[in-house]
């Protein structure tokens, strides 16, 4: 076996071991949380060291933020997938399936917007500017029903009703208080953005 052979068989171990370590990561927040994740239980699961995971993400955080990225990679995806031809369904589409993403992904989600950095270092910016994107999703159809609106009240719109329906869904969806049943909670999420649309004029007064 030559050097490059050679070069190239670590490179897939190591890219095996970094896809492993994600995995297990990715599995043990979903399944218990971010608060339950440890560099020590991560490593015995992947049959490494400490060390070698420090190695391949830098610290812990790095494992944690590559998970994030991988979440809202995903979320954006979803919402991205949301027809637009009738402006308004558009809106709560985007609100049912931010729902059905974080039903699905409660911990995941949760991560990444409960990760601290270890000596609070700032948060990078690609990962907030990953969740801008996915708030801007709210953008164009709100610039469709809102013409003469300008970009900063329709950004800052954007960003209150994103942060309003996150609002109820996280709360609704918290096990520790009083979880809210789903039907229920779609149908609060739906209620909301009634009475939200129907104050900008956006829906027609009943």
């Amino acid at each position: 076996m030559n050097n490059v052979q050679q070069e190239s068989l670590r490179d897939q171990k190591k890219n095996r071991r970094r896809l492993q370590i994600l995995e297990i990561a990715r599995s043990i927040i979903a399944t218990k949380g971010l608060r339950s994740l440890k560099v020590r239980d991560v490593a015995d699961a992947a049959g490494c060291s400490v060390g070698s995971v420090y190695n391949e993400f830098g610290d812990f955080d790095g494992v944690i933020l590559t998970v994030n990225r991988e979440t809202v990679r995903a979320l954006t995806a979803r919402l991205a997938g949301i027809p637009g031809e009738d402006t308004v369904a558009q809106l709560y589409g985007l609100a049912e399936t931010y729902l059905e993403f974080f039903a699905e992904n409660a911990n995941l989600l949760r991560s990444l917007f409960e990760h601290r950095m270890e000596d609070d270092r700032p948060y990078p910016d690609d990962i907030l500017q990953m969740v801008m994107d996915a708030f801007a999703l709210m953008h164009p159809p709100l610039v469709r029903v809102l013409p003469d609106a300008d970009d900063v009240k329709i950004a800052l719109l954007s960003r209150t009703l994103f942060s309003a329906v996150h609002g109820i869904i996280s709360l609704g969806l918290e096990e520790r208080m009083v979880a809210v049943p789903p039907q229920m909670l779609r149908q609060q999420v739906t209620q909301f953005l009634d009475a939200h649309l129907l104050g900008l004029g956006i829906l027609p007064a009943r």
